[in-house]
């Protein structure tokens, strides 16, 4: 399946509006408009960064962890687990959330480990950033939160740990939407070499296979993360107020130790938790997913993704690819939230 047309653009509004100042950030975006889209693409600039934060973080235990996390909306509405990935936080959520609140979702953001309020609640437990750690993190919130079923929707590393949870658990996810598609790996897949310009693409990732990467993260980590931003990003004009709400998240005491250890356990350099092993070998073998899903990719994605066409064979459900336009870049989510927001709801509803 690929790229299917848009029959029409929801209209949000039709859900529970919880108060007038998120219906005004909502309309700001327009999302109660009734445009047409285009057919498997939608137009909408970057934004630049607004000053929308969250009021106030909720911490539960959920597993290994004490998750930190944000949440919107009514109590009883349907839940969004909204994922997000590196170097970002939940601010990359921050004008999406209002969006799905005023439609009368409850919306869940929560800080993965290694970054914001979330924190270990052993100081033995392995600082373990392999992806099936991720997944089992977000089954342990919803769990915590006792919800059953979700949809699941993030970017970079949310996105694959949205993805392997609609894969191997489809029963917990109730509609899934993932920035540049199916993002399930494998370290064997991993180990084959690339051409040499998709090899330039993951320089970081070699930077941090050695320790001088991992000293320099450890020392740099600010800077780090905003070259990043503007590598993967490099039409999205955020300014400086923007990047440093989600660069408090890096402070996190285990966030060295997670970044370093997911990349280096791709490469095969660093080895995961033996209790992880049937996931990973589940994983290994590229499932399908079934899950109602939309996949997004931003026209000026700086930051290594697959194309489209390579992956659409993996989703064996409903399913649409949307192209947003524009300039948008890596962080689709903050670049465009109307856009991120109109897929959860339209997933939802598939």
């Amino acid at each position: 399946m690929g790229a299917d047309k848009i029959p029409h653009k929801v209209d949000l509004s039709r859900r529970r509006l919880v108060g007038a100042a998120v219906t005004a950030t909502a309309a700001q975006f327009g999302v109660f408009g009734s445009a047409a889209a285009q057919p498997g693409e939608t137009s909408s600039g970057p934004s630049p960064g607004s000053t929308a934060s969250f009021d106030r973080l909720h911490q539960i235990d959920a597993g290994v962890l004490n998750v930190g996390y944000a949440e919107a909306g009514p109590a009883e509405g349907a839940p969004v687990l909204l994922l997000h990935g590196w170097p970002y936080d939940i601010h990359s959520f921050a004008d999406v959330a209002p969006l799905l609140a005023s439609a009368g979702y409850r919306v869940i953001a929560p800080y993965l480990r290694g970054y914001g309020a979330t924190r270990f609640l052993s100081s033995e437990t392995m600082r373990n950033g392999q992806q099936a750690a991720l997944a089992v993190d977000a089954l342990a919130l919803m769990d915590a939160l006792k919800i059953e079923k979700a949809t699941l929707a993030g970017f970079d590393w949310g996105a694959r740990t949205a993805d392997i949870v609609a894969a191997l658990w489809p029963e917990r996810c109730k509609a899934l939407v993932s920035v540049s598609g199916y993002l399930i790996g494998s370290r064997t897949a991993a180990s084959q070499p690339l051409a040499p310009e998709a090899e330039l693409q993951w320089w970081y990732q070699y930077y941090f296979a050695t320790e001088r990467g991992r000293a320099g993260y450890e020392k740099n980590r600010r800077d780090f993360a905003k070259l990043i931003w503007r590598l993967a990003s490099p039409q999205w004009a955020f300014d400086e107020a923007a990047f440093e709400r989600s660069a408090k998240a890096f402070d996190n005491p285990d966030h060295v130790a997670i970044v370093i250890h997911n990349y280096r356990w791709r490469l095969g350099l660093a080895e995961g938790e033996a209790k992880y092993d049937g996931l990973e070998q589940r994983l290994a073998a590229s499932p399908a997913i079934a899950t109602p899903a939309i996949t997004l990719e931003g026209d000026a994605n700086g930051a290594p993704h697959p194309d489209a066409g390579a992956y659409a064979k993996m989703f064996a459900g409903k399913y649409q690819h949307r192209i947003v336009k524009g300039g948008v870049g890596h962080n689709l989510p903050q670049e465009s939230p109307q856009a991120f927001a109109q897929a959860v709801v339209d997933a939802d509803r598939f």
